[in-house]
This record gives structure tokens, sequence and C-alpha cells, in this order.
């Protein structure tokens, strides 16, 4: 853990600590404080609209020419209850995450895995050229997944390009988010049956439909977009605000994908474990429960992916694989 530790401070620049009061890495020193609090001033300055976060319309043209997503992923864990899969060459990439309440009599991971698994293999297995349907491929996962009898239940998002179309399916808690110059164009709105029980795929022949449950919709992709597609261990810690401010940094530094996942995870990694300041979990607790709840995170795995929807003149780059998570 240690090890762990020190990797993910490592992510988090000091201006973010200082913009946003992250609580892991002590203060910098009197003579440096200044200094990464003007950067932070400069790269990372508030939002001027009142602190909304609305959709902001489609109507700009869209340019000619070909689109498609370079993506990477960054994976913090916790129980080790998350998974993902992304395929370069036909624009898609999902994220999983195991229900916890599993945890201690199954193998908590297990639909997750199962899950993104038979996703994968959907894409990789179907004609080359061929449009993904987020809804369609969830579906066709989840009924493998459950065929199978696998243990447990998860959440699950999908979001691919298609043409120049970002598609998106999802059923809980896992979401999205799609930027366009810095500011929220897309995201995705969390279905829970209450606080802190989102909906959830399982086995159980009486169990949530993706075809009946999931949420779907999609927006005309532009160059440029960054799309954010991760578990609830990013959006119960990390606001929107905090979200917009980070990609305006990221976006002015020049950050790659790999850049922007592992920022994203290390920032919300160290506010999971904050206890003096209000997360997206925190402020949802007292609103929907009615009660005292305390300013603090919610430590959980963090899974994070990134895409960049660029030129499809641009090199292809093929994401890593790992025994948990499938890209390609």
């Amino acid at each position: 853990m240690a090890r762990t530790l020190i990797e993910t401070d490592r992510r988090i620049p000091d201006a973010l600590r200082v913009a946003f009061g992250l609580c892991q890495r002590p203060p910098p020193a009197p003579g440096q404080h200044d200094e990464v609090a003007n950067f932070a001033a400069v790269l990372l300055p508030p939002r001027d609209d009142g602190g909304t976060s609305e959709p902001m319309d489609c109507d700009e043209p869209v340019a000619p020419g070909g689109l498609r997503m370079v993506f990477e992923s960054s994976y913090i864990r916790d129980h080790d209850e998350d998974a993902h899969f992304g395929h370069a060459e036909a624009g898609v990439v999902g994220v999983a995450d195991g229900v916890g309440g599993y945890r201690g009599r199954v193998d908590a991971s297990a639909f997750a895995r199962g899950l993104m698994n038979n996703a994968y293999m959907e894409v990789v297995t179907a004609a080359p050229g061929t449009h993904v349907c987020p809804r369609t491929l969830l579906d066709r996962a989840h009924q493998a997944t459950a065929a199978a009898g696998t243990a447990a239940a998860s959440t699950a998002v999908i979001v691919s390009l298609a043409g120049r179309t970002l598609k998106w399916a999802y059923v809980g808690d896992s979401g999205f988010v799609v930027f366009r110059d810095g500011r929220i164009l897309r995201r995705s709105q969390s279905q829970q049956h209450h606080f802190n029980c989102p909906y959830q795929l399982n086995s159980k022949p009486d169990g949530i439909r993706v075809a009946a449950a999931a949420a779907v919709g999609e927006v005309p992709a532009k160059e440029g977009d960054i799309v954010v597609v991760g578990t609830d261990g990013l959006f119960d810690n990390v606001t929107d605000d905090e979200l917009e401010r980070i990609v305006r940094m990221g976006t002015a530094l020049g950050f790659s994908p790999k850049n922007f996942a592992e920022v994203l995870a290390g920032f919300a990694f160290e506010a999971a474990r904050c206890t003096n300041r209000d997360t997206p979990f925190s402020v949802l607790g007292r609103r929907e429960t009615g009660q005292a709840f305390p300013a603090c995170g919610k430590p959980d795995d963090i899974t994070v992916v990134v895409a960049h929807i660029v030129s499809h003149t641009l090199p292809l780059m093929i994401s890593r694989s790992n025994p948990h998570n499938c890209e390609q």
C-alpha cells in the first residue's frame, strides 16, 4: 500500500492540491506555496456560471472527415471489484463495478468481470468496420454473463464512437462525461433505487434487463472532445466543477489520455480519503437521507478511462492489456 500511495501522490499536481484542498500531502513550504497557488489560479479559474452544470446544446457544425477514439485507463484498487475493456479500432470502451453487497458471500467482482469480458468478445468477433451500438452490446454481454449463472451483480456503462456520433448505454452509477472546450457537454445521471443502492445487472431471472432499464443516448462528436468514463469511485468523490477544472488544466498542459486518467484517478483516490471536505457522496447523503452526514469521501475501487476524439488521420494507438481488464 505504501508504494501505491507514493505512486498516486505523484499523479497529483500541487496546483490541484492548493485549488481543491486535498489532504493527503503536507502543504508546500511557504516560499513555494505562492508559486503553486498562482499556477492554480491561472489554470484552474472557478466557474463563472453560478456552479450549474447544464448540458450545452450541440449546435456547432461538424467538420468533414473521419474521427476515432484514442484512450487510456487508470485503475486504483480498493476491493478489486471493478473491470473495464476497450477496443481502439472499434471505438468502444466500457467499465463495470461489482456490487459490494455480495462481498463475503461470493466473489463480488465476478459479474463485473464476466460482463466486460463478454462485451469485449462480442466486439472482437464482430465483422471489421461494424459500428457498435452500446445498448445492444451491453444487452448481449448481460445475457451471456447471466446465462453462465455468474455470481454477484454489477453496474456498467459502454460508450462508443460510431462514425461521427458518440453513443452510450449505462445501468446504475457507473457513468461518463463528455467535455467540449473544457466544459461539460453531456453527463450521465446516476440510476438509483435509493441512496447508495444503484440499479444493477445480475443473473436472477427477475432481475433488471438492459433493454428496459438502460439509459441511452447519443450526441454528435467533434475533434477535440474528451470523454471520461468511470465507476462511482470517480463520480462519488469528484464534483462536476472539479472535473471541468482538471480537464481545462490538463488541456492547457497538453495531457495525453494516460496523463488525464492517472490524474483523475489519483485525485479521486485522495478525495475519497479526506475527512474535511464535501464530496458528491456526502452532499447526496445529507440530501437523500435527511440526516447529518459528515463532510467526507467514499473509499472505493476507482476506474477511469479517458478518450480523446481525434482525426482519423492520426496514428492509431493500441492500448495495453492487463489480467483483469481487456483493452486492444
